[in-house]
């Protein structure tokens, strides 16, 4: 007798899928190195910032263009093709490491980032909304931001014995290898795109009832089959003429962009606290599980009322900015519990969002808040960079956070 396998459920499946896809997107083993492999090769420090901006250039000009497409075409194709572009810029890096090949990765790597932006929040609600299991989603999202954090854990863990063993060329393979795994994983996601409720059917005046009777239903285009014009003009109505929707765009930018800019200096203010070089990453491993503890308590976060959310907000930055005026490794404790309640914060927000997209455009829509939070992002980088030449990491670090102070005034007065 023959006993079929158990089905996996569609929700746990996906979820899987998800947090595996996740966890190798960020499961690159250049990403601690590859400063060091353009220095390695003769940038100058002009030369390594000016691809910094053009690797935020090409996200920013790609990211609502590509959401278009994401709603137009296939997500799951999109998913899959966004770690090829990526594998591809890595493997120019070591192949022809030099500022041309290097500047060519960038945009490969920022397009790769851009595809995958939008389409993957916009699959994921949508097949759990089909699953009647939408509230779920941040359950979902947040467990996935954690394995993000823990790719990139993993791939500080791994870089340096890789790097040991074979240099560039092998943490290089390495990185194209987790890539090329990442659109494998990709196209194992569900994706039923359902058909978009159109007006009554067309009858032509001019010919026999029994013809018109006959003749097919005439309905409005899905989202499959429309153009990505039609889907970028659909989007960009939505978030105009609806207000929430508005509101929970501006708020996903306001809440993500600016930790998110911070979280690439930390190991400089770890470094001021005056420990060794070797206890750098230390540190740095304590935000990790900061972020990481932020995106399991997404399931609880979501009782928070807009009070709680600011409160979150307020919490998150007085305890940055104690945690880097306090000038002492003690302080990334503080660091640790700003950034687990900066993660969950900017999940909740991203929960808000998809909650309000009543449109087919959604993977354009989360790709307008991509946008928005990539544009704040860079204005973050050019902010931080005057603070902290003038008055220091520590200081730049605290005043950096004082807008989040605006953005919990803003929800305690029913602006989110």
């Amino acid at each position: 007798m023959l006993v079929a396998p158990a089905r996996v459920p569609a929700p746990r499946r996906l979820a899987a899928t998800l947090y595996g896809y996740a966890f190798l997107t960020d499961l690159v083993l250049l990403y601690p190195l590859y400063v060091l492999l353009f220095a390695d090769t003769g940038l100058s420090v002009g030369q390594i910032s000016s691809l910094f901006v053009l690797w935020s250039t090409a996200g920013i000009v790609l990211e609502v263009p590509s959401g278009a497409v994401a709603d137009a075409l296939s997500r799951r194709l999109l998913l899959c093709l966004a770690p090829l572009l990526a594998a591809a810029g890595f493997a120019l890096w070591v192949a022809l490491p030099s500022y041309p090949a290097f500047a060519a990765g960038f945009l490969l790597w920022g397009a790769g980032g851009a595809l995958r932006s939008g389409a993957l929040e916009a699959l994921v609600f949508t097949e759990l909304d089909r699953l009647g299991a939408a509230d779920r989603y941040a359950r979902l999202i947040g467990r996935a931001r954690t394995a993000e954090v823990l790719g990139a854990v993993g791939s500080g863990a791994l870089a340096g014995p890789v790097y040991a063993l074979g240099g560039y060329p092998a943490v290089g393979a390495a990185s194209v290898l987790t890539c090329l795994l990442a659109a494998a994983v990709a196209a194992r996601f569900p994706e039923h795109r359902s058909p978009v409720a159109g007006p009554s059917p067309v009858v032509d005046a001019g010919r026999p009832a029994a013809a018109n009777a006959d003749s097919p239903p005439q309905r409005r285009p899905t989202g499959d089959e429309r153009g990505w014009w039609d889907s970028l003009r659909g989007g960009l109505a939505e978030v105009r003429a609806d207000r929430a929707v508005r509101v929970a765009v501006l708020l996903v930018a306001g809440v993500a962009a600016i930790w998110g800019g911070l979280d690439e200096y930390t190991g400089l203010l770890a470094r001021d606290t005056g420990v060794a070089e070797a206890t750098v990453p230390l540190l740095l491993l304590l935000v990790w599980v900061g972020m990481t503890v932020g995106g399991l308590l997404a399931p609880l976060g979501e009782r928070l009322s807009h009070r709680g959310h600011a409160g979150l907000l307020v919490l998150a930055a007085a305890a940055t900015a104690g945690g880097a005026l306090l000038r002492h490794p003690a302080g990334f404790l503080l660091l640790a519990l700003a950034f687990a309640a900066f993660q969950l914060a900017t999940v909740l927000a991203d929960v808000r969002l998809q909650a309000r997209i009543t449109g087919d455009a959604r993977a354009t829509v989360t790709s307008l808040a991509g946008m928005a939070t990539d544009l704040t992002t860079v204005a973050c980088y050019a902010g931080y960079g005057l603070l902290a030449g003038a008055l220091g990491n520590p200081a730049a670090f605290a005043v950096a956070v004082l807008p989040y102070l605006l953005v919990a005034f803003w929800l305690l007065a029913g602006r989110g």
